[in-house]
């Protein structure tokens, strides 16, 4: 996990070292750049694969190509073993798997990277480049023309603001040439064949090798790898089934933050003692909460308040974790492929139940993943999303709405509760769902502090000033915050919008 800035524009050393310091939270362990013929190349390193040799940017034999990458190639491996016939490879970096991938079959090869990644290859041969993310935008990537008309890239906003009129999201499931512009590699589409409700052992077996299969992808590491626990349903699933694949007696550490009393941590004890993880816990006080606030708000460049709200315990937990680990795993995802949302009763047919579950994975990437990537990076650790393998994906996009809706005698998520029974304890395999900001009492606490501190006359007076629709205190709470840290308007057309705020 890294951070990744490019620029065709002229910049001085002293601006690139400038731009590396905003990114430096996103890879501590190293950081260069190069100055090639036609770009320059900066990268912040959180050493994860290869870790004595895969510094970037990496080169090829003759320095004619260049890749900065920020991710994981998670069958770097077996394209490796494809490509060793003909192709030489300098380091044991999965990101240098990218660059000769491209490199020998072209952009067009880029749909056979599994992982989640956001990269820049320079072809001095030619004089051009190709950009891409993966397909469901885990990784972030920004990029706009500066006052010449010279393209930059970048992992955050704050690192490409003060270069580009107007800061864009790279589109997920794309790739970009300067002479074929945007080409989408792959996308999400409900599936050719699907499982009948009647197939209930082949679905619940095809629940279980995907997951078990998305996990070990996970775990691929040159150094430890932990989980979150919040005591939810999706996380203690990824806990328990790390927890079976662990090799050796060394136990596996689990992670949970909370306010005092909260389920999240009275929950997340439980499954920690019946897997028996090396489990840790933070306490915050409702002071710690607010005073995180302003620091959430930088790293996640959003004043969206569902995403404020879920990411300042993510933000406590990962800053926990990072004190243990350099990985760790969530539940991110569970919700969407497994219809866990209360409004998603209503799509009782196959057909309007995937249009909706692609449409939801489509917006990820400005919220959910935004949260869950910029809160692990703010502490330099990286965090990956089994429930968004795309085979587990593919897989759940077959299993009919019948068996997925919530019903009478089936609570939300019963099929993936049924799939795994007996894996975690029956009181939290069957509890009702919690939001995490919800359950690790975070949701409250800021409600309750935004109606002490704003008056109505001065939401009011805010609300009708802001270029933008403030719905609520807590949002106009969030939005002055953002504001401070971003003045420039053009930083909020990037904010990622829920329904409800």
């Amino acid at each position: 996990m890294c951070g990744i800035f490019v620029t065709q524009g002229e910049m001085s050393e002293k601006q690139m070292n400038e731009v590396l310091e905003l990114l430096y939270h996103r890879g501590p362990d190293e950081g260069k750049s190069v100055v090639t013929d036609r770009v320059h190349l900066g990268h912040r390193r959180l050493s994860i694969i290869g870790l004595e040799d895969g510094i970037q940017p990496i080169h090829n034999e003759d320095k004619k190509r260049w890749i900065v990458c920020n991710g994981e190639i998670y069958n770097y491996a077996a394209i490796k073993d494809s490509l060793a016939k003909d192709v030489s490879f300098l380091t044991k970096s999965d990101s240098e798997v990218a660059l000769k991938l491209v490199e020998k079959q072209g952009p067009e090869a880029i749909h056979q990277l599994d992982g989640m990644f956001a990269f820049f290859i320079a072809d001095e041969d030619n004089g051009s480049f190709v950009v891409a993310r993966d397909t469901l935008g885990i990784k972030p990537l920004y990029y706009g023309k500066d006052r010449d008309g010279q393209y930059v890239f970048s992992s955050e906003l704050k690192a490409i603001e003060s270069f580009v009129d107007e800061a864009k999201e790279f589109p997920h499931g794309h790739y970009f040439t300067p002479e074929h512009g945007f080409v989408c590699y792959r996308k999400i589409q409900s599936p050719q064949k699907s499982y009948t409700e009647h197939e209930m052992t082949e679905v619940f077996t095809s629940i279980k090798e995907t997951m078990n299969e998305a996990v070990r992808k996970r775990r691929m590491a040159d150094v430890e790898v932990g989980v979150l626990l919040s005591g939810g349903l999706d996380s203690s699933l990824i806990a328990a089934i790390a927890d079976q694949q662990k090799e050796g007696d060394k136990p596996l550490k689990s992670f949970c933050v909370g306010a005092e009393g909260s389920a999240d941590i009275i929950n997340a004890r439980t499954v920690a003692k019946a897997l028996g993880t090396e489990h840790y816990e933070y306490i915050y006080t409702e002071e710690e909460l607010i005073e995180a606030v302003s620091d959430v708000i930088y790293h996640l460049e959003s004043y969206e308040p569902s995403l404020v709200r879920s990411a300042i315990p993510n933000y406590f937990v990962s800053k926990l974790a990072s004190e243990h680990v350099k990985v760790i795993l969530s539940g991110e995802g569970a919700d969407e492929l497994f219809a866990g949302y209360a409004y998603m009763e209503k799509y009782q047919d196959t057909a309007s139940m995937n249009k909706e579950i692609i449409r939801v994975l489509n917006t990820l990437h400005h919220v959910n993943l935004q949260r869950a990537d910029r809160m692990s990076m703010a502490h330099s650790i990286e965090l990956r999303v089994p429930f968004l393998d795309l085979d587990v994906v593919e897989n759940a996009l077959q299993i009919p709405a019948g068996l997925k809706v919530h019903k009478k005698d089936r609570m939300e998520k019963w099929l993936l509760r049924k799939a795994f029974d007996g894996i975690i304890p029956d009181e939290v395999l069957w509890r009702k769902k919690a939001e995490f900001s919800e359950g690790s009492g975070a949701l409250d606490l800021l409600e309750l502090h935004a109606e002490r501190t704003i008056t109505d006359e001065t939401f009011e007076k805010v609300q009708a000033e802001a270029p933008v629709d403030l719905r609520s205190k807590q949002e106009m709470f969030y939005y002055q915050i953002f504001r401070d840290h971003f003045p420039e308007e053009k930083m909020l057309h990037t904010v990622g919008k829920w329904a409800t705020a």
